[in-house]
């Protein structure tokens, strides 16, 4: 500069500091990388040794399911029952329940929310509601035992109904309730998302207002609703205590709710929990279980981003 003032430019100042904090960030996500690479790779290992002790085919085709093998080989019961067909039956039987609970009143309030709601009352409903999300799933589980199984009981004895006093239903309502947040929340973004000038031509055209919900912002929003579904059924096929306090360990192949059923991860921590031999069959079918319902959840998970990305590049 003319005057001797010495300006320093971007490109000018030093960049360690910005190299070292690239550095941190980068650690980070190598952590989380590693971390989850760790877990496939502990639960692949342990399902090859499992796969070893008990056929794939019985595993995968199976139609019972009793783990409780002997210690020895001339004891009764030495060898056990691995058939996965019936803990996929009670975990997709619930999941079913808790989505038929959780989607219309997921989709409903997050239509309320940003089509009727005026801003006042948004800043209190859409709170309330995730409210809901931070509540432990543990005292879930206890209102569905304590509460709602009770009465589903009673209910169903005044009908002349034969009602387990664990069921599948009290499981599956009670986890229709904790997902209604994430429905609830995505579905919200995502019908915001809506481009206004759809709603403005609809309108200009003399729909009413739920006319233009009904056929143009609901089926312009409807594949990033269809990912917030996905991603709500992968919450609710990986839920643990509400099923386990509130369905019990019953391993049965039946679609009758009002029976007592089991699921996928309520098994993986009845074989996990206590003094175990980590080299029998049945402490390694618990991997097996891992693995599988790691796929099944990666899959659905896949398929909802796939779905979540395909709407938002067509809006932005």
């Amino acid at each position: 500069m003319p005057d001797g003032t010495l300006i320093i430019t971007r490109s000018d100042r030093p960049r360690w500091r910005d190299n070292i904090i690239i550095g941190i960030m980068a650690a980070a996500a190598g952590v989380a990388i590693l971390v989850t690479l760790g877990i496939v790779l502990s639960l692949v290992f342990e399902t090859i040794i499992f796969f070893e002790k008990v056929s794939i085919t019985n595993f995968l085709f199976g139609l019972e399911w009793s783990p409780q093998t002997a210690i020895r080989a001339d004891q009764v019961g030495a060898e056990g029952s691995f058939g996965v067909i019936p803990l996929i039956n009670g975990t997709l039987l619930i999941s079913a329940i808790a989505m038929a609970v959780a989607t219309p009143l997921g989709l409903t309030s997050a239509i309320y929310l940003s089509e009727y709601a005026s801003k006042r009352a948004r800043d209190w409903v859409k709170p309330a509601l995730e409210i809901l999300a931070g509540i432990p799933t543990v005292v879930y589980g206890f209102f569905a035992a304590l509460t709602v199984a009770p009465f589903i009981r009673m209910t169903g004895g005044q009908f002349g109904l034969e009602v387990a006093s664990e069921s599948a239903l009290a499981a599956g309502m009670v986890m229709g309730i904790m997902i209604v947040p994430l429905i609830s929340s995505l579905s919200d973004d995502v019908i915001n998302a809506v481009p206004q000038s759809l709603r403005d031509a609809s309108l200009g055209m003399g729909a009413t207002h739920s006319e233009t919900i009904r056929k143009v912002v609901m089926p312009a929003a409807l594949p990033g609703i269809a990912g917030s579904l996905l991603l709500a059924t992968s919450r609710a096929i990986g839920e643990t205590m509400i099923v386990l306090m509130a369905a019990g360990l019953a391993a049965k192949m039946s679609l009758n709710p009002l029976d007592a059923v089991t699921t996928i991860t309520v098994q993986i921590v009845a074989l996990l929990t206590g003094d175990q031999e980590f080299d029998s069959a049945k402490t390694l079918s618990a991997f097996a279980l891992g693995l599988l319902l790691f796929i099944l959840t990666l899959i659905m998970n896949v398929i909802a981003l796939r779905i979540v990305k395909k709407y938002r590049e067509q809006y932005d």
